[in-house]
């Protein structure tokens, strides 16, 4: 245990946590998440916070080892990712419903902890710090975006009050074409990177 905090660094721990947040995009989301709480009726922010945190943190020491066990490369997991991302705008945008989710009650892992925080992009991102820092400070960077995450859903039912229909209704747009672009961009730059390794294969 202590040599694993001999490699803490603070500037690694901060940097780790600025580019997961980054990605992760958790307050340019909160559109997203007022929309989910008014659709489910209920976030399980507690559990939505530490399902991502887990499989950030899994993922990050097993990632490789189970996309090569199942067949699937990096590139094709981020595809995949694209697309949900892709459906999820396409019902902010357009306000219909895609995903059908008449049993739930409430939303938490799917879609929030899977794929709007714990996305495509976050976990093949987890996977490049890894090649620059130390497991700790990844680690806690992934745990300081897990707290943050929590009190931003945490805070749905006061941030649904302080926004009216209209101001939300126009959010919801805007940061769903932002979210578009995002898929598309996360679509094309794998695809991209798809097609060159089979050329080079």
């Amino acid at each position: 245990m202590v040599e694993v905090f001999q490699d803490f660094s603070l500037k690694e721990t901060m940097t780790c946590f600025m580019v997961l947040f980054a990605v992760i995009d958790i307050i340019g989301s909160i559109p997203i998440i007022v929309s989910l709480k008014q659709k489910f009726g209920q976030i399980e922010a507690k559990r939505a916070s530490i399902t991502a945190g887990l499989i950030m943190i899994i993922f990050l020491f097993v990632g490789n080892k189970i996309l090569k066990f199942i067949g699937v490369d990096v590139n094709s997991f981020a595809i995949a990712g694209a697309f949900v991302i892709f459906i999820i705008a396409l019902e902010m945008i357009l306000g219909i419903e895609i995903n059908k989710t008449t049993e739930a009650k409430a939303a938490s892992i799917v879609p929030i902890a899977f794929p709007l925080v714990a996305g495509a992009g976050t976990l093949t991102t987890t996977l490049s710090l890894r090649a620059e820092f130390h497991d700790i400070n990844i680690i806690l960077g992934i745990i300081l975006n897990t707290i943050f995450v929590y009190l931003v859903l945490k805070s749905a039912p006061w941030l649904e009050k302080k926004m009216g229909e209209a101001t939300l209704s126009i959010l919801q747009k805007v940061f769903g074409i932002i979210l578009l672009a995002i898929s598309i961009k996360l679509f094309t730059a794998n695809f991209a990177q798809l097609v060159q390794n089979y050329i080079n294969f």
